[in-house]
């Protein structure tokens, strides 16, 4: 009995093979072609290898020519319906796959995007996200490279301006004093000497932002005083802020400190305080503070009076070669005016540091305090 039961198996099994190897050929002979031929043989092939087992084993066992038939005629009809399920369920998934293909096609795309509805299994539907994902990040990439491309122009523009008219002032004043026409050669010398350095600072800054954006920053990170930092930015400003009628002042946690490049974080501090004594109104304030945050870290924060920014303004402060709007405080002393580049130097080196950096318009206080922006910064 055992050994009919494995001469049953071994006929079934080389039938199905049989049928198996040419579902095999007819798959490799089909790969190019649509997923809708692989779908179809997925559901033939298993079912033909198994009416071919039933066959040669009904024809082993001397099965009557009618039971025989109706066997066939059954398997048969097995087979038809499966085949026609198959060919449904292909049609289906080749349908789901042309309109993935569709959405791929708009990926990226400057048209309007919109994500096909929710049909499918379940990882045509996750897949169907990821490229709604995708196409939202592309265009955050591309929004981004075009303020880069705007604000490179506007650079060059702003940079060659503010090289051409010191350049163009430098050149008639030494005429004037190789041709002996200067009234006063002393005070021609001092306004060529700060003009002179006005430039070399110019271009510090544009070397500072090449580096930043060419990723060859190298930082030399130990522990800083935050204290200290802070006392000698507002030091550092305060005969400016004299000049202009500006108070400057502030206050620190004790004994704080973070772990920074002390170089690169001064000149951050430095930067904003200056931009923000340069922005302040006559008789106004500036106010630095530093304190730590939950979680270890620590903020700077530097408020001004400068009327604040418009909310399109916002998301430029950091731009290169951003200047500001109409609603800042003009500047008193046009010489004094940079580039645009120490709020992107500022956010490039906080960057550099894992910190973020980020600006908000501050409210007119209850004490007639001038409206304002404040400036924080966020380091790890």
């Amino acid at each position: 009995m055992t050994q009919d039961k494995l001469q049953i198996v071994a006929m079934a099994v080389a039938a199905a093979l049989a049928v198996g190897t040419l579902g095999l050929a007819a798959a490799w002979a089909v790969r190019r072609l649509s997923i809708a031929w692989q779908l179809v043989l997925v559901a033939v092939v298993p079912v033909l290898g198994m009416l071919a087992g039933v066959l040669v084993v009904a024809r082993a066992m001397f099965i009557s020519e009618h039971d025989l038939g109706a066997l066939t005629l059954v398997a048969a009809s097995a087979a038809v319906v499966s085949v026609l399920v198959a060919v449904v369920l292909s049609r289906a998934v080749v349908v789901w796959s042309r309109g993935l293909a569709e959405e791929v096609r708009r990926v990226g795309s400057s048209s309007p995007y919109s994500a096909g509805p929710a049909r499918g299994p379940a990882e045509f539907r996750r897949l169907s996200e990821e490229l709604a994902a995708t196409h939202h990040r592309l265009k955050q990439a591309r929004e981004r490279e075009a303020r880069l491309e705007e604000a490179r122009r506007e650079l060059v523009s702003w940079v060659s301006h503010d090289l051409r008219t010191p350049l163009a002032g430098m050149r008639a004043m030494s005429e004037a004093l190789e041709d002996g026409m200067a009234a006063d050669p002393a005070r021609y010398h001092r306004q060529i000497r700060t003009e002179v350095d006005r430039m070399s600072r110019m271009v510090d800054d544009l070397f500072e932002l090449s580096r930043i954006h060419a990723g060859v920053l190298r930082l030399a990170p130990e522990p800083v005083s935050l204290g200290d930092l802070l006392s000698e930015a507002i030091a550092a400003a305060e005969p400016v802020a004299a000049a202009r009628t500006v108070s400057v002042g502030g206050s620190v946690d004790p004994g704080l400190e973070v772990h920074a490049d002390p170089g690169a974080l001064s000149r951050v501090v430095a930067n904003l305080v200056g931009n923000a004594v340069r922005h302040t109104a006559p008789g106004g304030r500036v106010d630095v503070q530093g304190r730590a945050v939950p979680g270890g870290g620590v903020e700077i924060s530097v408020s001004d009076a400068c009327g604040g920014l418009a909310a399109e303004d916002l998301s430029r402060v950091f731009d290169v070669a951003w200047q500001g709007s109409a609603a800042r405080t003009p500047e008193q002393q046009p010489s004094s005016r940079g580039a645009g580049l120490g709020l992107a130097i500022v956010a490039g080196l906080v960057e550099a540091h894992g910190g973020t950096v980020r600006v908000d318009n501050q409210p007119a206080g209850p004490d007639g305090c001038v409206p304002g922006c404040r400036f924080t910064v966020t380091l790890p």
